[in-house]
């Protein structure tokens, strides 16, 4: 019998959420995602100690400008072992500034074009606050296919779809931990509060033919990824995947696009400003782990800063 990774990775597109490039190279996923944290624990592993010496000599004295090479340099390297596409984030700093966010997006792709590599195998992240879905509307127009990240509520899938981004990364375990400290209580799989989460998204799109595409992410452990089989891909941690892979038993799928009554798009209204707004506001564990990612991000964007600039001095 194949083990469950086997089993997933035929009915789910498996991405690796992780900067190591060994790890990502064991598992053999189709795609990787990085983010600020997870750049900052690969970037301090000696293996990668090159990276950093590359990123400074090709960007100079200035500490943002060798961030931006020093992801780049990553995902090159992780775009080595791996057949689709790596997912590299905009500073979360600019998560609430919409020309920012654009050009960092565009400068991150022209970094990728110098070292070689295609648009089509990258995809820009951004934190799904307006301000950054509005970027990726933009970057999207241009050819640069967006990832839209930290994302907790139905309003913001309905604006990214709205906005036709390629790819939304619904976040599940952050989920699933806002409840249990609310309810102090555990939760069946089945029952899990970011499963939930993320199939209601899935059968949302998949109702009204969105082309944007549903990564469910942030898992706590394998019996959530078991609950979202058949979801268009899933970011797993080099732990979750190895846990798959060691694991046998029948893998059923949960989630299947044939099986969802189609309704056409006029039936919906666009989603304004405001209403996104509210809509986000009334979800308070939406509202407080958009703010608390976004917020933990940055922190290990700045730590990650300020390791280039102690390597500078």
């Amino acid at each position: 019998m194949m083990n469950l990774l086997e089993q997933l990775k035929k009915v789910t597109t498996v991405v690796a959420d992780s900067g190591d490039v060994e790890s990502i190279k064991a598992l053999q996923p189709v795609d990787a995602t990085t983010n600020p944290s997870l750049i900052l624990q690969a970037a301090k592993l000696p293996q990668y100690k090159h990276l950093i010496e590359d990123a400074i000599q090709k960007a100079g004295n200035n500490v943002d400008a060798i961030c931006d090479q020093l992801i780049v340099n990553f995902g090159c390297e992780i775009l080595k072992v791996i057949p689709g596409r790596i997912s590299s984030e905009v500073d979360a700093r600019l998560s609430f500034d919409t020309p920012a966010s654009i050009a960092k997006g565009r400068k991150l792709i022209s970094l990728y074009e110098q070292a070689g590599i295609s648009k089509d195998r990258v995809l820009i992240k951004l934190a799904s606050t307006w301000e950054g879905i509005k970027a990726a509307e933009q970057l999207e127009k241009e050819g640069i296919k967006c990832n839209l990240t930290l994302l907790f509520s139905m309003a913001q899938a309905i604006a990214c779809a709205q906005a036709n981004v390629t790819l939304i990364s619904p976040f599940v375990g952050r989920i699933l931990d806002w409840y249990k400290a609310r309810d102090n209580k555990e939760y069946t799989p089945s029952e899990d509060p970011g499963v939930q989460s993320v199939t209601s998204i899935y059968k949302y799109y998949k109702k009204y033919d969105y082309k944007t595409v549903v990564m469910g992410a942030s898992f706590r452990n394998i019996q959530e990824i078991i609950e979202l089989a058949g979801c268009d891909l899933l970011t797993i941690s080099p732990a979750l995947l190895n846990d798959l892979q060691s694991q046998e038993g029948e893998l059923l799928t949960k989630l299947d696009a044939a099986n969802i009554a189609k309704a056409p798009q006029s039936d919906l209204t666009a989603l304004t400003h405001e209403q996104f707004l509210w809509q986000h506001n009334e979800d308070p564990m939406a509202s407080e782990k958009l703010g608390e990612g976004i917020r933990n991000f940055a922190k290990d964007q700045r730590i990650l800063a300020k390791l280039v600039e102690d390597l500078l001095n």
